[in-house]
């Protein structure tokens, strides 16, 4: 069942928001510049931007509550049907949505920044796909679900998702450390326990993915000025900052390291961490994202990194609230520390999008396609919502004004507003609106509003025998 105040928009009418058609207007002309063979047909791209619209509405990729929103006038079949078998390029209308965006906003510069998010499953699914075992950071334990690792350019101006890839770890090599994780706890030397599988190309790691995004963005985007790439504490290893560094080579590359990673200092290997504890760091004033100042402690040094087999910029910050250092590794270091610092703050923002992006745009909610193409292109689907978002009007007219850009919640409000006053009026329109109003009425009772059953009233249950039972009265006198 839909519900109004957390589903948003509840009824979607024939004409759909002009700047949603405008917005698959466009990318179908870039398109057929792109491959002319490939353009959308009227059809495909009014498919798309009803699709767009029901995902706001509804906040899912489920095609049941698209026909609910639509009132029965596109049923699920028809428009499961179209996502399955229609000729869509998905791939290439995710590049050319980036570049429609890219260009409206003039984009020249910005940093790249790697994350990625985890969606949980159910425990037993089989058809969809990439679904593996997850550690779950809010209680400790694991859990079913997808891991994707996104690639997010942060501009001057604004911040959009440009690439991604789904995770999914080698089956033979988890059941090799199920393995071995057992006979080291019988006691079982690491001599006598199996070698580690040879490595499988068709599974890569989430180094290799982020690198492989990283020459795809180069590829499709040669014109952007990369001026730094961020990414956390799991990419802080040789082999994603060498790999960046090849195909960024003039770019500052930022990650987090380890507090136990060991650096040379005076012909000795010691942690960062103690290294840091002998050399303290200094209060700076450092501002957040170009917006908030606050005061934060550092340090920073360059280092060999002996693992590395090369000299980093090593950086300690630690900001007024904590209690503990977190540690910067950069590789150029001609760079200035609090510029380090400043840079890696724009990673907050990777946050602020998956916060955006699983609370209103669907893919996270309720999408249950199955099979490779399934999971793909709903989650494509959800992400040219994102980018049909900075098509809005208003949005537009504030960025243009330089004015601070509204919230993916609040446009989405909006539009459901908007959607549903265009409904209304496609009612007066209509020779008898009186009558279709009364349709409308019942449609709404048969699709939208459905009354679920209470566990709070005992009608239609056994209450149960709630009274004495004479032969047992003895017991009572006793």
């Amino acid at each position: 069942m839909l519900s109004p105040t957390k589903r948003g928009l509840m009824v979607i009418g024939k004409e759909l928001p002009d700047f949603i058609t405008d917005f698959f207007e466009k990318i179908d002309e870039e398109v057929r510049v792109h491959s002319p063979g490939n353009g959308l047909s009227k059809k495909q791209k009014y498919w798309l931007a009803f699709c767009a619209l029901a995902t706001l509405a509804t906040n899912s990729v489920c095609w049941a509550r698209f026909e609910k929103v639509s009132l029965g006038r596109y049923k699920k079949k028809a428009l499961s049907w179209m996502f399955c078998h229609s000729k869509i390029p998905w791939r290439l209308l995710f590049q050319v949505s980036a570049n429609v965006i890219i260009s409206l906003y003039r984009i020249t510069c910005g940093t790249l920044n790697i994350d990625e998010s985890d969606n949980h499953r159910s425990k037993r699914t089989k058809k969809i796909s990439w679904v593996h075992k997850l550690k779950d950071k809010a209680t400790g334990g694991y859990a079913m679900g997808q891991c994707v690792v996104f690639i997010i350019l942060v501009t001057p101006i604004i911040t959009i998702p440009v690439g991604f890839k789904f995770y999914m770890p080698d089956p033979d090599v988890t059941q090799w450390r199920k393995k071995c994780k057992k006979l080291k706890k019988i006691g079982i030397p690491a001599a006598r326990r199996p070698k580690r599988p040879s490595k499988n190309p068709n599974y890569p790691s989430k180094n290799e993915l982020a690198i492989q995004l990283l020459k795809e963005f180069k590829e499709k985007q040669p014109d952007i000025d990369v001026k730094c790439i961020n990414a956390d504490a799991l990419y802080g290893n040789k082999k994603f900052l060498t790999g960046a560094a090849s195909v960024y080579k003039s770019t500052q590359i930022i990650s987090q390291v380890d507090r136990n990673r060991n650096v040379r200092h005076r012909g000795k290997n010691i942690s960062v961490k103690e290294y840091f504890s002998r050399n303290s760091g200094v209060l700076r004033q450092i501002k957040i994202r170009g917006e908030k100042e606050i005061t934060a402690t550092i340090a920073s040094a360059r280092l060999y990194v002996p693992s590395q087999g090369i000299k980093r910029f090593i950086v300690a910050v630690k900001y007024e609230d904590e209690n503990e250092y977190r540690y910067l590794i950069a590789t150029d270091m001609s760079w200035r520390t609090e510029d380090i610092v400043k840079a890696y703050t724009l990673r907050w923002l990777v946050e602020v999008f998956f916060q955006d992006w699983k609370a209103n745009e669907g893919w996270a909610a309720l999408t249950k396609l199955t099979g490779e193409e399934g999971s793909r292109n709903s989650l494509i689907l959800s992400l040219l919502v994102d980018h049909c978002l900075l098509f809005h009007p208003d949005q537009l007219a504030r960025i243009k004004n330089k004015l601070p850009a509204a919230t993916v919640g609040t446009l989405r409000h909006q539009i459901s507003m908007d959607s549903l006053f265009m409904f209304i009026q496609e009612l007066l329109q209509l020779e008898d609106p009186s009558k279709a109003l009364e349709q409308l009425a019942s449609k709404v009772k048969e699709s939208i509003i459905s009354l679920a059953p209470s566990k709070k009233h005992m009608v239609g249950r056994d209450l149960g025998r709630l009274e004495a039972s004479p032969s047992l009265q003895y017991r009572a006198a006793g």
